[in-house]
């Protein structure tokens, strides 16, 4: 039950339809109890600053932030954590009376995910493969960490942006990223490739070491080409759930008082 006292958070986006925020964020309440409720908004990029301004002055407690809305977003805020600033982007909002802070949780999702995965963070040096906000989220997160990173993209302009953004990031041309697996100690797919309705990404894993650790963001479907070619290989995995499980426990905990756990049932829950 909610009550007139309820706390309530949401996410916004252009559409929203498709996002697994409220099935994840809904999981979480009713495990814990919670008086409260997170809802999905479909707000269209014109009315943006109207939609995030009323929120805040109806008492919302906060929002996740998707698609179209990560960086026209960042302007409205009162501030913006060092992780957002760094990589441009913002996917979690927090209202207090204070103002609006900006955060993005997507890096330390990532990590978090390959440490539940794997115990321990891969040695590195990092392959990255895309240079959109997620591999700029995920290649800041890894430097934090004291992990070499080398971006690699199809488009070459894109990665020196990326590089010039985070420095300390190496690039490399898209058309030599199988050749060069033997350097690196982990390899993650940033780009749609794989995706349910996307070409596959087009990658042989001959020439990777086998202490190579394979991640990929997507998390539709669950085993990508990619995890499973990599799997055949007898190449260690992280598939893209555990990133999308655990980018969102900072935002709960913050809106609803309580630090959730990520587990199997949330996992099934979310992908049903």
């Amino acid at each position: 039950m909610v009550s007139g006292s309820a706390r309530v958070a949401g996410v916004i986006g252009w559409p929203v339809a498709q996002s697994r925020s409220p099935v994840l964020h809904g999981h979480w309440l009713r495990r814990y109890g919670i008086d409260g409720a997170y809802v999905p908004l479909a707000v269209p990029p014109d009315v943006l600053e109207a939609a995030v301004r009323g929120l805040h002055a109806a008492g919302f407690r906060g929002l996740n932030v998707t698609l179209p809305h990560k960086v026209a977003v960042m302007s409205l805020c009162d501030r913006v954590d060092d992780a957002a600033r760094r990589i441009g982007a913002v996917n979690t909002l927090l209202f207090s009376p204070a103002g609006i802070e900006g955060r993005n949780t997507d890096g330390i999702g990532f990590v978090a995910s390959l440490e539940a995965a794997l115990d321990i963070l891969p040695a590195g040096p990092a392959l990255v493969l895309g240079a959109g906000g997620a591999a700029r989220a995920i290649a800041a997160a890894l430097l934090d960490r004291g992990m070499a990173v080398t971006v690699c993209n199809r488009s070459p302009e894109r990665a020196e942006a990326l590089a010039a953004a985070l420095p300390g990031v190496q690039t490399l041309p898209w058309d030599v990223r199988a050749q060069v697996l033997g350097g690196f100690g982990l390899l993650v797919n940033t780009t749609q490739l794989g995706m349910a309705g996307q070409p596959p990404l087009d990658l042989a894993l001959d020439a990777a070491s086998a202490g190579l650790v394979v991640a990929d963001i997507v998390y539709v479907p669950r085993q990508t080409p990619l995890l499973a070619a990599a799997r055949a290989r007898g190449l260690r995995t992280v598939g893209g759930i555990g990133m999308l499980l655990h980018q969102a426990a900072p935002g709960f905990a913050a809106w609803f008082g309580v630090v959730p756990v990520v587990d199997q049932a949330l996992q099934d829950a979310v992908l049903g």
